[in-house]
């Protein structure tokens, strides 16, 4: 009889990829997949360990499952093991191993471990060459997303050192997949009928700068070059771009974008700030100035384009003037989407020891006033599509209501942003995408009713 796993992911995308892969392995080595914790005999929390209250949720994860079944074993994998191994297997007893994220293949290793109750941290060092290899997944590896879309990663690490981010102590420097590589996953996931390939790491814009161990001459974005033999393959998808710096952003991809539809006009470009003084305490090189002309050419070229962003407040030495800045940036930008986040301070990283920090409380006020702004400009930008007739993903049916949808159209990224309620005269198939018209706008979602297309 095999043995049983369940996997409870964390995290951010990228991490969701590698639980995906750590699922296939198991299941190729034997092991079997579980809906729910309570069938599973391993336990495995796929943990992040970007930032604090990530850590603690994690942490919090694993001493819930121990406690609500304290004979089975919990596995604790992924950012947070990577980064604390040999200091948690010490001092979570709870935990039963842990496995960092260096070589997903040795997953069933590290299950053996937990199922003995070792209490070892099998954490394989990061290679400081930034040359280890980065394989595609699997083509069978199961999808943690909801029904047509997938999240494929095309890099690993980070070479921009923002000061702020442990990703290079997580992860590693950049590696950047080959371009054969990326095309073969995503022609993969399309005859599973797949509709939406999600593209993401820590910045696409560095994608292919490392060289990807001798296949490009390092230096140089090779971005562009991908989405171009992306557009090669044939059938009715969309390519969704995800995490852009917008210190490195490819102008080339606009064009691309103009000649294929299908290369989605919607841009992740974490600005973070618009104060010159913090950007650069950062180590970002962008400013209001510069951020406000690269929105303007992307609306100029795209005028349909969907502009999704992050910012980071109470960072140490932040002024109010400094954020009088962002707050004029902010109106000015007209962003899409935002999403605002608090500083986290986090051990080795150059901001942990800078001077000038910003008490918790004052930060997150910071922070409300930010997403009290957003508000109105957000609905403002949704209620452009109403009327419009746009292509809608289907992701689920709505259940005890006849004929309603849940799914997201092209301004719409996964879990991150609203979604459009779908109404319907006929039965819809989760993962195929419709043609919809927008009658309204309900706060920060769409409603729209799918016209069947003779």
């Amino acid at each position: 009889m095999s043995k049983r796993f369940y996997l409870d992911p964390h995290g951010c995308a990228k991490n969701q990829v590698d639980g995906e892969t750590l699922m296939s392995v198991l299941e190729r080595s034997g092991w079997e997949a579980c809906a729910d914790a309570e069938q599973a005999d391993l336990v495995i929390v796929n943990s992040c360990g970007f930032i604090e209250s990530a850590k603690r949720e994690s942490i919090e994860a694993v001493l819930s499952y121990k406690q609500l079944y304290p004979d089975k074993r919990v596995l604790l994998a992924g950012c947070l093991a990577q980064r604390y191994g040999d200091e948690l297997a010490t001092e979570l007893e709870e935990a039963d191993a842990l496995f960092g994220n260096t070589d997903l293949s040795r997953i069933t290793e590290a299950a053996e471990l937990a199922m003995a109750a070792s209490h070892t941290a099998l954490v394989p060092p990061l290679d400081p060459t930034g040359r280890t290899d980065f394989a595609r997944c699997s083509d069978d590896r199961p999808l943690l997303s909801l029904p047509g879309s997938a999240y494929v990663k095309i890099t690993e690490g980070c070479d921009n050192r923002c000061t702020y981010c442990a990703i290079p102590l997580i992860r590693g420097n950049l590696r950047s997949r080959t371009i054969d590589s990326i095309v073969a996953e995503c022609s993969g996931l399309l005859q599973r009928g797949v509709k939406e390939l999600c593209l993401i790491g820590q910045d696409l814009g560095s994608y292919g700068k490392d060289g990807a161990n001798g296949a490009f001459e390092p230096g140089q974005c090779r971005l562009p070059e991908l989405l171009s033999a992306l557009s090669d393959l044939a059938g009715e998808f969309w390519i969704r771009l995800l995490y852009i710096h917008p210190d490195n952003f490819p102008m080339e991809i606009l064009n691309l974008c103009k000649k294929d539809p299908r290369i989605l006009p919607y841009f992740d470009l974490p600005f973070q700030h618009a104060s010159k003084n913090i950007l650069r305490l950062m180590n970002r090189r962008g400013d209001s100035e510069t951020y406000l002309d690269l929105i303007a050419t992307i609306r100029r070229e795209l005028p349909d384009a969907t502009i999704r962003s992050t910012f980071l407040v109470g960072f140490p030495g932040e002024t109010e003037e400094d954020m009088d800045i962002l707050l004029d940036f902010q109106q000015k930008a007209h962003l899409d989407w935002l999403g605002v986040f608090t500083y986290s301070r986090e051990e080795d990283t150059p901001a942990y020891s800078m001077k000038g920090r910003v008490p918790k409380k004052v930060a997150e006020g910071r922070k409300q006033r930010i997403e009290s702004a957003q508000i109105p400009i957000t609905e403002k930008r949704m209620d452009r599509f109403v009327g419009k007739t746009l292509p809608v993903l289907v992701e689920e049916r709505v259940e005890n209501e006849d004929g309603l949808y849940i799914g997201r159209t092209v301004c719409q990224a996964p879990e991150v942003d609203g979604a459009t309620v779908l109404s319907s005269d006929y039965t819809l198939t989760p993962g195929t995408i419709v043609s919809a018209r927008v009658f309204s706008r309900a706060g920060f979602d769409l409603d729209a009713a799918f016209r069947k297309i003779p």
